[in-house]
């Protein structure tokens, strides 16, 4: 995801100590010390430390964050990628006003800031990811296992495909289902007459890629295939076949089980589900990435000095919570 949150504040900050004076409120060391004078003005370190925390909160944030994530992410080929990709999909986007939108969109000044912002984003996000797999309940875990998990099936199946024409009104379509579907149950009846399941697949399939194999499809899991094909052939005995046609959306499929391997131990697969439910997670709930990253500076336990700074950072991820909730609805 891409958010308009600037980066850096260290021309100040990385050259400047800051200590805690009384109260919630920050104060630089030499504070009254001249940042810049001119024709007899003067302008402290703390009239400019005052004047950037006003409208720079997010900057700050920024740069926690590198803190927090850049060891512990450092740079991979899947974030060069990303970051390759987004920002010449902005460039095909934007075009001759690339670098006037990269500057109105992410608040940045030229491309090489825009790719730190995306790095970082991507950063934030891998963290989120993990911070949420990681607090992934025992239970939810086994009750996936338990439900979802199941060893590779090996299954060959004869697919009928509605001939219908892409620019085809409803009726048409409809008329073209009712055939699919009614020629499919005539070759099942052939099957209860006991005919080769292999030779129908020659014979009547119309999946090119498997039906001069007799629709052998290999060994394949949940991830492959259709959600109503996985759950039609899953409770199947080995050489069982379909007695209703499957229903996707490639058409009316008669599907014969071949073989199935054992199902994976919870070991072996509990990172894989950890990390499915993580995503699911977070894509059921679009506040949860920023309240996720709320939850990961607290943890590192973030003590703010300047209690005007805690206000501004409250209000900022409260702005960012808010308007993912108002993209949801």
């Amino acid at each position: 995801m891409n958010k308009k949150i600037g980066i850096g504040l260290c021309s100040i900050l990385a050259l400047t100590a800051i200590t805690t004076g009384c109260g919630k409120e920050a104060k630089l060391d030499n504070s009254e010390k001249n940042a810049v004078t001119l024709k007899g003005i003067e302008i402290t370190a703390t009239d400019y430390y005052n004047e950037i925390k006003e409208s720079n909160i997010s900057r700050l944030v920024d740069m926690i964050d590198h803190e927090l994530f850049d060891e512990k992410y450092p740079k991979t080929d899947e974030e060069n990628k990303s970051v390759e990709e987004q920002i010449e999909q902005l460039k095909e986007t934007y075009s001759a006003s690339y670098e006037a939108a990269i500057q109105q969109l992410f608040g940045v000044e030229d491309e090489k800031e825009l790719e730190d912002t995306l790095r970082l984003e991507f950063k934030r996000s891998e963290a989120v990811e993990d911070y949420v797999a990681d607090h992934i309940s025992k239970k939810d875990i086994e009750d996936y296992y338990d439900k979802n998990i199941i060893g590779d099936i090996k299954a060959s199946h004869i697919l009928i495909t509605p001939d219908v024409a892409s620019d085809a009104t409803e009726k048409e379509k409809e008329k073209a289902e009712k055939k699919a579907k009614k020629e499919a149950e005539s070759i099942i009846k052939e099957l209860n007459e006991g005919k080769d399941f292999a030779t129908l697949a020659k014979k009547y399939s119309d999946d090119t890629a498997t039906k001069t194999d007799g629709g052998d499809l290999g060994y394949f899991n949940t991830d492959d295939m259709d959600e109503n094909f996985i759950e039609a052939v899953k409770d199947l005995k080995n050489d069982e076949y379909t007695k209703e046609p499957v229903k996707t959306q490639y058409g009316y499929h008669i599907i014969l089980k071949v073989d199935q391997k054992d199902k994976p131990k919870l070991k072996e697969v509990r990172d894989e589900i950890k990390t499915t439910l993580a995503q699911a997670k977070l894509d059921n709930n679009t506040t949860l990435h920023y309240q996720t990253l709320k939850d990961i500076r607290e943890d590192k336990k973030i003590k703010w000095n300047d209690s005007k700074l805690e206000k501004q950072y409250e209000e900022l991820m409260n702005q960012l919570i808010q308007s993912t909730t108002n993209t949801s609805n």
